[in-house]
Formats: structure tokens, C-alpha cells, sequence
């Protein structure tokens, strides 16, 4: 059996993109991510939303459409609202207002269900678009890990120049107070000599002293006689 080309066999698997909803604040979110725990990642969740019910799946062709032409781009659209999801959706000026016209349109006029064919049809997303969405959110990840690769390097350096100055610093402290103790010691032992010698003499100058002084005691003493 032929064997394969290096590059195909060692080539990582793209990962299959799954569009995700949540309601966050004031917005709509939704993204096209690899998992759930990805999906919670990008949007900054604290919190499992999925186990609280709060975010789910959604294959509503629409959103999936949108997600799937920035993956791993966060969506919004104002909470509540039905509008198209995009990157920089505005701040909704009247919330009770849009919840109460919500409600009352859902309750006077009943969506109408598009044709199940139609339905179908755009529930199915082209599979070459659905690889490109993968490859493009697995460059953004290999991107993202490069910048972090870069940015750790960066302060490694710094931290190693750091500690080679801090080590020098200490080196040439270290070196300066040795000569210090260096000199120090031989002047002391120098004093110490001149110590020696002044007691040596000191010495010398008493025993010369006691001789003295009792010769002249005793010619002292004969002349009282």
C-alpha cells in the first residue's frame, strides 16, 4: 500500500464548528466554536451557561450563516430582538419599550413557518464553506498561540536580563567589600605588630627602670647614714 505524503499524514484534523446562543446583559450572543467549553471561552462566561440553561446549540440557518463567516467571533444583537446577528450591534435605547412590542406582536400576529423544503435547504450549509469556517477559526487559534508564544518569550528575556544585572550587582558588591575586608585586615595586623613591639619596649623600659631606680634607693639609704 502506497504510503501517504508527510504533510497529509501529519496534518491536525480540522475540528468540526457548531453555532451557540446565550443571552448575556443587554445582548444576544452567538458564535460559531469547536465545543461548548470553547463557545464559553469567547464569551468571557464565569459560569457553565449550558448546565443553567441560559445557552444551547441553535441550528437556525440564519444564525448559523453569520457564525460560520467569522468563526470564533462573538455576535450580538440586542436581547430580546430578532434582528441579524453582528460584531458591533448597538445598545438597545428602550428595553422595557422593545420587550413590551415584542410581546405584543408575538400575541397579534403568529410567525409564519417557512416551507419545510425551503426549511431544509437552509439548514444545509455547504460543506466546502464549513471547512473553510473550521481552517479559518484554527488560523485564528494558531494565532492567538503564536502572540502568547511571543509575548511569554519577551518577558523571559527581560527576566533573564534582569537577573544578569541583578547578578552583577551583587558580584561587584561582593568583590568590593572583599577588598575592603582584605585591607582592613592588614592594617590591623600592622597595628597589631606596632602593638607587639611599644609592649615589648614598654617592657624592656620597666625592667631597665627597676634596676635603676633601686641603685640609686640604695645610694639614697648610705648617705642618710
Amino acid at each position: 500500500m502506497p504510503k501517504k505524503p508527510k504533510s497529509e499524514a501529519t496534518r491536525k484534523p480540522q475540528r468540526k464548528l457548531k453555532t451557540y446562543q446565550t443571552s448575556l446583559g443587554f445582548y444576544d450572543q452567538a458564535v460559531a466554536a469547536p465545543s461548548m467549553k470553547a463557545a464559553l471561552e469567547a464569551w468571557g462566561a464565569s459560569s457553565n451557561l449550558f448546565h443553567q440553561g441560559a445557552a444551547k446549540e441553535t441550528d437556525d440557518p440564519v444564525i448559523v450563516a453569520a457564525t460560520m463567516a467569522s468563526p470564533g467571533v462573538v455576535l450580538r444583537r440586542p436581547v430580546g430582538s430578532d434582528g441579524p446577528f453582528t460584531e458591533s450591534a448597538k445598545l438597545p435605547t428602550d428595553l422595557a419599550d422593545s420587550e413590551a412590542k415584542t410581546k405584543s406582536k408575538s400575541k397579534s400576529k403568529p410567525k409564519q413557518r417557512p416551507a419545510e423544503g425551503a426549511t431544509k435547504q437552509s439548514r444545509k450549509i455547504d460543506n466546502q464553506d464549513a471547512r473553510k469556517a473550521a481552517a479559518a477559526f484554527e488560523k485564528e487559534e494558531r494565532r492567538r498561540d503564536a502572540a502568547r508564544r511571543k509575548e511569554e518569550a519577551a518577558i523571559a528575556k527581560e527576566r533573564a536580563k534582569e537577573r544578569a544585572r541583578r547578578d552583577k550587582a551583587v558580584a561587584t558588591a561582593q568583590a568590593t567589600l572583599d577588598a575592603a575586608k582584605r585591607e582592613h585586615d592588614a592594617k590591623a595586623e600592622a597595628i597589631e605588630a606596632e602593638r607587639a613591639a611599644l609592649d615589648e619596649r614598654a617592657e624592656a623600659e620597666q625592667g631597665r627602670w627597676d634596676k635603676q631606680r633601686k641603685k640609686l634607693e640604695e645610694a639614697l639609704r648610705r648617705a642618710r647614714t
